[in-house]
């Protein structure tokens, strides 16, 4: 049994989950404006939005898009990384993903970072960039 638990994320989880995605030094939000209220509204109305939680709080979060495969976030604080956080939340996201039908999941990430090996060592290929700059990977479920 690991050391934390999954589960799906709630509006009362919005606080903690803005303190993890705030507290990482990688991928940094320099324009809060382009993440809305109402995109993170409708991954917890409609999506996938999963935390993970130890007995301390929750150290990370993961949204996709069941309708298209896209993971749209994978944070994990800085001081939980190498716990298993990211890894579980992942591979849960990836699994509703399949359950919902889809073929393959996408995701972009800047290039060079601890996230694109993070992605590229449990099997994504990168496939391109997107016109911020962003690495394109992808995997078939």
């Amino acid at each position: 049994m690991r050391p934390f638990r999954l589960r799906s994320a709630t509006r009362a989880d919005l606080p903690r989950i803005h303190d993890v995605r705030h507290g990482t030094a990688e991928n940094r939000l320099t324009d809060p404006s382009l993440v809305t209220p109402e995109e993170v509204a409708w991954y917890l109305d409609h999506a996938i939005f999963l935390v993970a939680e130890d007995d301390a709080d929750i150290q990370g979060f993961a949204c996709a898009n069941p309708q298209t495969g896209y993971v749209w976030a994978l944070f994990v604080i800085d001081g939980a990384h190498g716990r298993g956080f990211g890894t579980a939340l992942l591979d849960a996201a990836l699994e509703q993903l399949r359950h919902a039908g889809n073929r393959q999941a996408f995701l972009t990430t800047d290039r060079g970072t601890r996230a694109a090996r993070f992605y590229a060592a449990r099997g994504w290929t990168a496939v391109g960039e997107n016109l911020d700059g962003d690495v394109v990977f992808r995997l078939p479920l």
